[in-house]
Parts: structure tokens; C-alpha cells; sequence
């Protein structure tokens, strides 16, 4: 796991584009914060980029390529899922049959997008460090 690298936010809303933006603006993370609208922009960044992330946040419902279809690709392919990024889910609903299609493709964490600015901010600041205290394997290729 690369604790310096880029956090990637797959999110279609731009309204929780943006409140996730404020959100890592004022907690002040040093990784850069990318942006993609839908999984499949995701995924091609994730396949072709020789540089590890650190996190993934994702959305479930997005066009072309939805969150679980997304982390389904991610998950079957060797040289990202060897990486040990940390996939996680924010989602506008906890619908069982998703939270359960979800863990089944080795999610780390599947949690409802807090409606208040400060939910969120109190939510993600608990994910990051817990992530940025845990080890991992190293991976080299």
C-alpha cells in the first residue's frame, strides 16, 4: 500500500465531488486527490497508471461502468488487486443485495454518504488514518 499516494474519489454527483473536495481540503492530506466520473475512467486510469493510490472511495449507482462492476475488474485483475489498494464504498443506500454483492468482491469498508458536511469529515478522517496505520505487503513487480 502506497500511504503517499493519490486518494481516487469515483463519484458521478458533482455536488458530493465537491463536498468531498472541501472535506479533504480542510483535513489537509498531503496525497493527491483525483477525481473520475464513472468507473470506467477509473479503471483505465488504475490499469495504465504505474503510480499506486493509497484509497479508493467509490459510488455504487454511476453510468457506464457502475461501482461494483467496477471493483469486479479491479478485484480479477492481478496487478491492481496484488497492490492492496483499499477499496471502499460511499453510497447514497445500504440496500442489502448491494452490500452483500459488494464484500463478495473483497471490499474493505461499504458505508452511506453522511448527510452533513461534518459526518463526512469525521467519517473519512477515521477512514484515512486507520488506513494510514495499517501495513500491508509491500509489492514490487
Amino acid at each position: 500500500m502506497n500511504k503517499n499516494g493519490a486518494i481516487i474519489i469515483v463519484e458521478d454527483d458533482m455536488d458530493d465531488q465537491e463536498m468531498f473536495g472541501d472535506v479533504f481540503k480542510e483535513l489537509d492530506y498531503k496525497n493527491e486527490i483525483i477525481f473520475f466520473n464513472d468507473g470506467q475512467e477509473a479503471l483505465a486510469y488504475l490499469t495504465s497508471n504505474t503510480r499506486e493510490p493509497f484509497i479508493v472511495f467509490s459510488d455504487i449507482n454511476m453510468p457506464k461502468l457502475n461501482g461494483i462492476e467496477l471493483r469486479q475488474q479491479i478485484h480479477e485483475n492481478e496487478n491492481i488487486r496484488l497492490k492492496t489498494i483499499p477499496y471502499l464504498f460511499f453510497t447514497t443506500s445500504a440496500a442489502q443485495d448491494d452490500v452483500i454483492d459488494a464484500y463478495s468482491k473483497s471490499i474493505q469498508g461499504f458505508f452511506v454518504k453522511p448527510s452533513s458536511f461534518e459526518e463526512l469529515k469525521s467519517t473519512v478522517k477515521i477512514i484515512v488514518e486507520y488506513w494510514q496505520k495499517c501495513e500491508s505487503p509491500n509489492y514490487t513487480k
